[in-house]
């Protein structure tokens, strides 16, 4: 008993008040008007941490989507030609303790033609023999289809979205036509290619698998008239560091070649996901502060409600500043609550949403990521720290400062006025 007997009466008189402990109609609204605020605080955490591991999730799944085709850094020849001094430029590339796997490459831009059909692609000279090195896309079955270019066949691997919008298969020709034409007295005709089609590979990204088309590296350099690859792509231990290892091939190479990094290749998609989250914070942050300023009515009613016993507490000795901190308990319990029943909410569903997905797709009999749309069939869900954190600090000072007014207002009551009718 010397134990409760140490613990403050506001405390007490606190959490009893958030219990609503007398069994009347009254204190049984304000009890209920207590869990609904709970409540509130409780989900609208739950929906700010499930939401967020979504988005995370999304972004994950797309970015190492995008990394499957994407290398992680490029460096280019500041001109725009051919590198020069090839195998010493890989030598230096490679001793960087971040990097892992250098291979070379040409890009460039065409048209390729089936028939009536043309589409313009993004062609990407490549050397199969180090490609899976960069790009977890040579990898298993579709490294087969890599390894079926062979210098002088001018074969090509296509994107699978691309090969069927084309209407080509395995064997198929199709007809490059390169933007740098010839010189003939009639003018300047654009150079044509006849290339067999030799593979194709799904990324899983559309933006890829529509455009891209792949052809020996060596077959390319010829094709647009290029005495060697144009750029050496970079795989990192970590490809979170791939800006700052950016910046540090930046110095080392000089101003005779451009060094550009993941983040950089696809700016525009990560600046508009980051906005995107940020904006869901926002709009969601504002619904906990609704259910945490519904503590304002709870606590006025329950002010409204313990008068008499404020009045009495004030006749024995009680300060202002006493009986508002009986009332902030109230205010925060209510907060600590709401906010930790929502963390757990939210962590479960999280954690399990590739679970609970599927069994609402089969109870209600649909598909909510059809995946000719969304790339991917399965609801994909990330909890960072770093967002479940500033959640359960925000749900809890606003909670707080919801309390101070009401517990200011039961500070302020006048003994006497109180009792008068009592």
């Amino acid at each position: 008993m010397s134990f409760f007997k140490n613990i403050p009466y506001e405390l007490v008189l606190g959490w009893r008040y958030t219990r609503a402990g007398r069994a009347t109609r009254r204190n049984g609204f304000i009890s209920f008007i207590s869990g609904v605020s709970m409540l509130g605080i409780a989900l609208g955490v739950a929906a700010l941490i499930i939401v967020l591991s979504v988005m995370n999730g999304f972004q994950k799944e797309v970015r190492d989507r995008m990394l499957g085709v994407v290398s992680h850094i490029e460096v280019y020849a500041a001109d725009g030609g051919a590198v020069q001094d090839l195998p010493a430029l890989l030598a230096k590339l490679k001793a960087h303790p971040q990097v892992v796997g250098a291979a070379p490459f040409i890009t460039a831009q065409a048209l390729l033609a089936r028939g009536e059909d043309m589409k313009g692609v993004l062609v990407r000279g490549i050397d199969p023999a180090l490609e899976p090195e960069v790009t977890d896309m040579a990898s298993d079955a579709q490294r087969a289809s890599l390894m079926r270019l062979l210098p002088g066949q001018f074969g090509m691997v296509l994107g699978a979205d691309l090969a069927q919008s084309l209407g080509v298969q395995l064997g198929d020709p199709v007809t490059l036509v390169s933007p740098s034409g010839q010189v003939t007295p009639a003018g300047v005709v654009p150079r044509m290619k006849q290339m067999q089609v030799v593979g194709a590979f799904h990324s899983g990204h559309y933006e890829y698998d529509s455009t891209l088309a792949m052809m020996h590296v060596e077959d390319a350099a010829r094709m647009f008239r290029l005495e060697g690859p144009t750029g050496i792509r970079l795989k990192l231990k970590d490809l979170h560091e791939a800006r700052g290892v950016a910046r540090d091939l930046q110095l080392q190479l000089g101003a005779s070649f451009w060094v550009r990094d993941w983040t950089q290749q696809n700016k525009t998609w990560f600046a508009a996901v980051q906005v995107e989250k940020r904006m869901m914070f926002i709009i969601l942050t504002l619904i906990v502060a609704v259910a945490a300023f519904n503590l304002v009515s709870t606590l006025v009613m329950t002010v409204t409600d313990k008068r008499a016993d404020i009045a009495i507490l004030r006749t024995l000795g009680a300060s202002p500043r006493s009986i508002m901190g009986i009332f902030v308990v109230q205010g925060a319990t209510v907060g600590v609550i709401g906010t930790v029943s929502g963390l757990l909410l939210g962590l479960l569903v999280a954690f399990n949403i590739d679970v609970i997905v599927p069994a609402l797709e089969k109870l209600f009999n649909a598909s909510f990521l059809p995946r000719d749309i969304y790339l991917i069939s399965r609801m994909p869900s990330e909890p960072l720290a770093s967002d479940i954190v500033p959640i359960a600090l925000i749900s809890l000072v606003l909670a707080f400062v919801a309390t101070l007014y009401p517990s200011w207002r039961a500070s302020q009551v006048n003994p006497a006025e109180a009792l008068r009718y009592e």
